[in-house]
């Protein structure tokens, strides 16, 4: 079974940077795709980016396409979210979560996550 850790949230400044890891383990099967969503406080979960697991080719929601940028190490079996220029409305818990090939923004077709890392942003 696919598991997920994230880390590296914490609390920061606006337009202050970020980079949140996500450990993967037991992801035999490169046509997974790992997803990252968010959760503001009182709103439903979003989705952030996503990246395929064999290629690397990423994807971003266009809130965040610029500002944010995914890699992915296939070696040490981790993705990596980079936030640059932070703001006060990427106050979240950010979650990574994998599937196989899909719809990958759709947060409800995702079947492995991660507990989940807090990241928020001051003014």
């Amino acid at each position: 079974q696919v598991q997920l850790g994230e880390s590296g949230g914490g609390s920061v400044q606006a337009e202050a940077s970020l980079r949140l890891s996500c450990a993967v383990s037991e992801l035999t099967d490169s046509n997974y795709i790992i997803g990252w969503f968010r959760q503001p406080p009182g709103k439903e979960r979003e989705y952030v980016g996503a990246i395929h697991w064999g290629t690397g080719y990423p994807y971003y929601a266009d809130s965040v396409k610029g500002r944010f940028t995914l890699s992915r190490d296939n070696a040490e079996n981790t993705v990596y979210l980079q936030m640059n220029s932070l703001k006060p409305e990427d106050t979240a818990v950010y979650y990574c979560a994998a599937k196989i090939w899909g719809y990958i923004d759709d947060v409800s077709t995702y079947i492995y996550w991660g507990q989940g890392t807090q990241v928020t942003v001051s003014s």
